[in-house]
């Protein structure tokens, strides 16, 4: 009997042994596998051909879809009255510049003036001196958890970024209003935030080691709150150094189309309301996150810019959803605040956005399809960019191709402008921002329900605060 289970404990260790050899081998790229994919790609003319052409090409200029751009026309039946394209140059401000972008006809119009724009930096500063807080809050609210842990790993990954959502550009208005671009206009840094950024995310990374040792060395929240005040001067200091100190108080000068000069004085939260005078939350936010459940309410954790806010929340519908309220909202003058995977399938030299647009299968021979589930489950399309939709090109009353007003200046696009197919906005398009009248009751119910809460590491919170 002991000489069977010997025998059986070596054959045992045998193969211990043996199995990740084996395994190895099979997942190596031996000589043998080596020799059959050279086997795989023969040196023929044609093949000869494309490599010379794509090793000394842009493979986009050799996938340019000609025929595609020959059957598009850049004229839209429904478009709604602004002037000016915006530039966010080199920050993340997406997201604020789009905002702000659905509000400038309805300033034009009160004031009866014929080109508009808001201060982004204004409302930049208080961002990021915000989310500053708000990342100091959770280091403090993590405290005892693991250096390791996922969700304080999201956290540390970029503390104190430029992105945001449109629940940021709500909660930032309430609280500190809106200026005129001339009362608070760009800076070097707010117009090319790298340097500025890599400073704030090392103060808070500093900030988030002092507040753990503090923890750890037995501190209660009210003296780690205590030193979080006199680490929110400093970022105060750093950001009116890089964007200016923002104005309590302005008198705001222009000249209306009968060019007559008006002059007021405001605060910032009496400019928005003489300006816009619009409710915010009366906006829904939709999405089309097509790896979870349609007809749902959610919520992402940490997906807010204050620690006193919500987590942004969405309802969950289909992409044709998501056109149909949001071809209703621009056919009534509305324009719509969207976000998507610009990246993707985009001509940014004719501005031109539409499925096809590059075939690569044609010129490698290779299909590489994913679905929208599994292109966000894979990490390969995320919503990194904030637009407004400002006009349709409809046919038997069903939007055919979409007006975008982009925040990159005239130089890009169609002078700055985009024409965006139903094609694209369905593979791309994650979510749109429409006035609560446009949606369904049924639709508006789910508002009432309990969210399902989804971690700080969802692609659609992580992909597009940055």
């Amino acid at each position: 009997m002991r000489r069977s289970i010997t025998t059986s404990v070596a054959l045992l260790l045998v193969l211990c042994v043996a199995l990740p050899a084996f395994a190895q081998d099979n997942a190596a790229l031996t000589q043998k596998a080596i020799n059959e994919l050279k086997l795989s790609f023969k040196l023929d003319d044609g093949n000869r051909a494309l490599m010379n052409a794509i090793t000394n090409s842009d493979t986009r200029d050799l996938a340019y879809n000609r025929e595609l751009f020959i059957q598009h026309d850049d004229l839209f039946d429904h478009k709604i009255e602004t002037k000016g394209i915006t530039n966010q140059k080199s920050s993340g401000r997406c997201w604020l510049f789009a905002g702000f972008n659905i509000m400038r006809p309805t300033v034009m119009k009160n004031f009866n003036i014929a080109e508009f724009e808001f201060s982004e930096n204004h409302l930049f500063f208080w961002d990021k001196l915000e989310k500053a807080n708000m990342f100091l809050e959770a280091i403090i609210e993590t405290r005892s958890t693991e250096i390791d842990d996922r969700e304080l790993q999201t956290l540390l990954s970029d503390p104190v970024p430029d992105g945001g959502w449109w629940n940021y550009v709500v909660d930032l208005i309430e609280k500190y209003g809106a200026v005129p671009k001339d009362v608070s206009p760009e800076t070097k840094n707010s117009s090319n935030t790298r340097r500025m950024n890599q400073l704030l995310n090392k103060m808070a990374r500093s900030c988030a080691v002092e507040l753990r040792a503090m923890a750890a060395a037995g501190k209660d929240e009210a003296a780690l709150r205590e030193r979080k005040m006199g680490m929110l001067k400093g970022f105060y200091r750093v950001l009116a150094l890089h964007l200016g100190v923002p104005p309590e108080e302005f008198t705001w000068r222009y000249e209306d189309k009968e060019a007559k000069i008006h002059e007021i004085k405001h605060t910032p939260k009496s400019f928005y309301k003489d300006a816009v005078g619009v409710d915010l939350k009366d906006y829904v936010t939709l999405f089309d996150h097509a790896a979870h459940d349609y007809d749902r309410y959610y919520r992402i954790k940490y997906c807010r810019n204050m620690p006193d806010a919500s987590d942004m929340s969405f309802i969950n519908v289909e992409a044709q959803k998501l056109r149909e309220y949001a071809y209703a909202s621009v056919l009534k003058g509305d324009p719509v605040w969207f976000a998507a995977d610009v990246g993707k399938e985009n001509d940014v030299e004719n501005g031109i956005m539409a499925t096809g647009m590059y075939d690569y299968n044609s010129l490698t021979g290779i299909d590489a399809g994913l679905t929208k589930t599994d292109r966000i489950l894979y990490r390969h399309s995320t919503p990194n960019h904030a637009m407004v939709f400002i006009g349709v090109d409809s046919k038997k009353d069903k939007p055919v191709k979409w007006l975008v007003e982009n925040s990159w200046g005239t130089d890009r696009g169609n002078k700055g402008l985009w024409s965006m197919y139903n094609c694209w906005f369905d593979e791309y398009v994650f979510t749109v921002i429409v006035h609560k009248k446009y949606v369904p009751k049924n639709v508006l119910a789910l508002l009432d329900t309990e969210p399902t809460v989804l971690p700080a590491w969802d692609p659609m919170r992580s992909a597009f605060d940055k």
